[in-house]
């Protein structure tokens, strides 16, 4: 029997990560993916151009978006050492109006990059390992693009599990995923079976319809369990998918229509009442119709007391709470214009600067929100490092960390010792999530060391992220499109970072009675001051002085 091959400690960071990154729910939105690739990127602001022209995005909005793009771009190795690069960059220094030479070129280019892109990275990464890209960089681009194909979450959590468990060396990673890439979607068989069907007269005559006793025939011919199914009837459809989740996902999707459809009957409102399941041919469980939640969690609903406290006046915060409430699991329209209008409703006022800046007009709540949640990352982090610390015996830390009575006494404990003793000073030997937090320990020393250039870098990659959804939802309401190039990446990206504002912004309010405005104040004055003449620490950059 052959031996297993030694352990590759930067596949082992790189793995672990992605596991983080395609954890639909159960990361903790400190741990999640909060970028797209940079071919998707590229994508959107091709289609922005369209969008400028005809009045939905500013010009403003697109020059910042092609100048942030233009900064990201240059640490990827996907977009080749020499030709390639400078063409792309050189276009990236100007204006790119829709029609114009240099948005055709920019067309041609994104073709030509989105090829071969992480092959290119497979050969950036297969030198030694002191001078690859860092894991936490490889590790995002990799799953970024992968989702951004079109992948599912869940298949690919289990393709990376597949290679944790074979011990994968960086380059079977780099291998395994350029061949993901060169995949191309497949034709799957879905059922979509409905409970209730209203006005059967126009389903039935459609091909794609099968009345309930087809139903049960399909299931039972494609190898499923048809105990307690008890449809009305179902259509089955055909889509291309990259895997069986993505397929279930267009039917949902498709579903979604048919439901909106239905709440404009005059009899039978809403009747359309699809089954729990999707059912995909060659997948051999049934597919939960409920997806998983876009992890968008407020928990200090539940940590404080909050969750049933609705009586009395309404206030600002519960309007946004219900606006921002379809960004967990509701259509993707909806959930993209609700999310961005709770940021708008806390975090802009009339006083705001007009005209063409980069920070006027409404797209300030942006970064005013990427700024509270950049001040609120160090301690999601460190206190999740201060539980996380699980040696094979007790030693002083974990004695000092049990004594604490508070979040924010364990966060400043933790931080004490990395800056102390670095990552190594925390040990996570019987910990679970082992794998996943000593990079999370890296980032944290990293960050107690040199504060400002690290907090500078994650308020950047959120002012991004929100941005885009921004954006996205003026493409929705402004442009009547529901199918941008980005929708569902900028909900994947924006809804944790949503339900990480949004809980810090209550969390002051109740605590302090604050105004989200002057939170926000207070996290952009912290990020000026953080380590500095007046000792503000990264554990209390929230905290009232």
């Amino acid at each position: 029997m052959a031996s297993a091959p030694p352990s590759d400690p930067y596949a082992r960071h790189v793995l672990a990560r992605m596991s983080d990154f395609f954890t639909d729910e159960g990361t903790p939105w400190a741990r999640r993916l909060w970028d797209i690739g940079s071919v998707l990127a590229l994508e959107e602001l091709f289609e922005a151009g369209y969008w400028q022209a005809h009045g939905v995005l500013s010009q403003t909005a697109c020059d910042w978006q092609r100048i942030q793009l233009n900064a990201l771009v240059g640490p990827d190795r996907g977009l080749g050492d020499r030709d390639l690069r400078k063409e792309l960059t050189g276009l990236l220094k100007n204006a790119l109006p829709d029609p114009s030479p240099a948005r055709r070129r920019l067309k041609e280019i994104i073709g030509h990059v989105r090829v071969g892109y992480l092959e290119r990275w497979a050969v950036a990464v297969n030198v030694p390992v002191e001078e690859r890209t860092k894991p936490e960089r490889y590790s995002r681009t990799v799953a970024s693009h992968l989702l951004d194909l079109g992948y599912s979450a869940s298949f690919l959590k289990a393709w990376a599990k597949d290679l944790y468990d074979a011990r994968a060396t960086t380059a079977d990673i780099a291998d395994s995923a350029a061949a993901l890439a060169r995949t191309p979607a497949r034709g799957y068989e879905v059922l979509v079976a409905l409970e209730k069907v209203p006005r059967r007269d126009l389903a039935e005559p459609l091909e794609h319809w099968y009345d309930k006793g087809k139903v049960i025939a399909w299931l039972r011919e494609h190898g499923h369990d048809t105990a307690g199914v008890r449809p009305g009837g179902g259509f089955v459809y055909r889509f291309n998918a990259l895997d069986a989740f993505s397929a279930a996902e267009q039917a949902r999707q498709m579903l979604e229509r048919m439901t909106a459809r239905s709440q404009f009957l005059r009899k039978d409102r809403g009747g359309v009442a699809p089954l729990p399941y999707i059912w995909v041919a060659g997948h051999a469980e049934a597919i939960p119709l409920e997806p998983p939640a876009r992890g968008a969690d407020v928990l200090t609903l539940v940590n404080e007391g909050h969750l049933y406290q609705v009586a009395g006046t309404r206030s600002r915060i519960d309007d946004a709470l219900e606006l921002a409430a379809a960004v967990n699991r509701g259509p993707m329209a909806p959930a993209v214009a609700g999310a961005w209008a709770a940021i708008e409703s806390l975090l802009t006022h009339p006083d705001d600067p007009k005209g063409d800046g980069e920070r006027s007009g409404k797209a300030v709540a942006a970064d005013r929100m990427a700024a509270v949640i950049a001040c609120s990352w160090p301690r999601a982090e460190l206190t999740a490092l201060a539980h996380r610390h699980k040696p094979r015996t007790q030693d002083d830390l974990g004695r000092s960390i049990a004594a604490c009575t508070t979040n924010q006494e364990r966060a400043r404990v933790v931080a004490d010792a990395l800056r102390a003793g670095g990552a190594s000073a925390l040990d996570f030997t019987r910990a679970p999530t082992k794998y996943s937090d000593r990079p999370a320990a890296q980032r944290m020393a990293d960050l107690v060391q040199d504060p400002r250039p690290v907090l500078g870098d994650v308020a950047g990659a959120f002012r991004i992220a929100l941005r885009r959804l921004y954006r996205t939802r003026n493409i929705i309401l402004h442009g009547g499109a529901t199918q941008g190039v980005a929708l569902e990446a900028s909900l994947r990206t924006a809804a944790p970072l949503v339900g990480a504002g949004l809980d810090r912004i209550v969390h002051a309010a109740y605590a302090e009675d604050l105004d989200p405005l002057d939170l926000a104040a207070r996290a952009e004055v912290a990020l000026q001051l953080v380590n500095g003449e007046t000792g503000l620490s990264v554990v209390d950059l929230l905290e009232p002085v």
